[in-house]
């Protein structure tokens, strides 16, 4: 016997709406909860397909296209990995992450847009100052950076991952420079600019009055309590981890898709909704990557999940130094160039060669899009699927969806 799979629309359908009439919820967040429930239902309309031999009919209804629902990445991850295969170098990749202290989590929720654009500049500006350093690299390099804001646990836990290649553009635009093998830039001196930058913007923001302090961050509007905190932060370690090189093009598409396109939590970790409680499995990274499994009441799914909400129009994905979008074209042209007059560096690869996207990361899900195309029919395995009908968006069966009761998985 078949037994439904649970999802994250699940919870969301059955639970959101009486999780926004007692905690309530931004505009933002109440999107997320509509979009997520009703996706790939009747709410939002779709198309019937036909076999032109058996007969078989298959419904395909429509992605509610949010960038915050696991079933509606996996398409755009591809096309964006397809495109970005285009801006790969033959060289070793490398990748770094910039994390947050867990001090600066509450503010940086009450003030996202503000706390993860710094986190975003103080990343970036730390990697390409300390590139251009000759005590270190002396160059100017390029980089992705991808903002994640969740732990395994789905509690808050803001960090950018950035993917380097190794080695960068001589400050002269002469010659490639490489970084030494198996090692990019010191994680220790990384790690103070970091930290260094990140706060000096954090106390322009607070001199400029841009920080919004509600609830138990109250205190933090006065100036005392403030500096008390930047002190804190200041006489802390702070983490930045690098890791060895990956590999070069076709290793990187494959890393990046572990991590560019991915949100909280995907369908696949679930592992039953039934009694109002949501039981999913996650990887324990403090004691060994231990695989466990965690159940949470309903209301604290959707809260843990919709702390991850982004504000809207906020870039996620971001590229700076030579593969800024406004410079990217003639300067991966010059890395080209460079790297296949150095001797110690094989022919730079052409844009996208042996390169290919496969689907590797689990927390992102398959994705059948629900264009009018014409495939193979599951059922005889010979015949076409043509389209034979639209079907409309359904506003009943959204208020359906939106009511419905919990799915029992046991």
């Amino acid at each position: 016997m078949n037994r439904h799979r649970p999802e994250v629309a699940d919870v969301f359908a059955s639970s959101g709406s009486n999780y926004q009439a007692a905690y309530g919820t931004s505009a933002t967040q109440r999107q997320i909860l509509r979009d997520l429930a009703v996706c790939r239902s009747a709410a939002l309309g779709g198309h019937k397909e036909q076999c032109e031999q058996c007969g078989h009919e298959e419904i395909s209804y429509n992605s509610c296209r949010n960038r915050h629902c696991p079933k509606c990445q996996a398409s755009s991850r591809a096309q964006w990995l397809e495109a970005k295969a285009e801006d790969l170098l033959n060289v070793p990749y490398f990748h770094v992450v910039f994390t947050l202290p867990s001090d600066i989590g509450p503010l940086a929720l009450q003030n996202k847009r503000l706390v993860y654009g710094v986190l975003f500049r103080a990343a970036s500006e730390t990697l390409s100052t300390i590139a251009k350093d000759h005590k270190h690299l002396g160059a100017n390099i390029g980089f992705l950076t991808v903002l994640h804001t969740w732990g395994q646990n789905l509690h808050h836990h803001p960090h950018i991952h950035c993917v380097v290649p190794g080695g960068g553009i001589a400050l002269d635009d002469s010659h490639w420079v490489k970084c030494r093998e198996n090692f990019f830039l010191p994680v220790r001196v990384l790690s103070r600019m970091f930290r260094q930058k990140f706060l000096a913007y954090l106390r322009e923001a607070f001199n400029n009055d841009d920080l919004r302090f509600h609830g138990m961050l109250e205190t933090l509007a006065e100036r005392r309590t403030w500096c008390r905190l930047l002190a804190k932060l200041g006489s802390s370690d702070w983490v930045v981890y690098a890791k060895p090189p990956f590999g070069g093009p076709t290793q990187v598409l494959k890393y990046l898709a572990r991590y560019t396109h991915r949100v909280a939590i995907s369908n696949r970790r679930l592992v039953s909704f039934e009694n109002g409680k949501v039981t999913f499995r996650w990887k324990d990274y403090a004691h060994g990557n231990r695989n466990r499994t965690m159940t949470l009441d309903a209301d604290e799914f959707i809260r843990r999940f919709l702390l991850h909400s982004l504000p809207k129009g906020f870039q996620r994905i971001r590229q700076y130094g030579f593969l800024a979008n406004r410079v990217r074209e003639q300067k991966l042209s010059l890395c080209r160039e460079l790297l296949s007059d150095s001797s110690d560096s094989n022919e730079a690869a052409m844009p996208g060669d042996g390169v290919t996207v496969e689907n590797t990361e689990n927390d992102v899900e398959p994705c059948r899009e629900t264009t009018m195309t014409e495939g193979v029919c599951s059922a005889c395995q010979k015949g076409r699927m043509v389209f034979v009908e639209l079907i409309r968006p359904s506003d009943s069966c959204c208020d359906q969806r939106l009511s419905s009761p919990p799915f029992n998985t046991s």
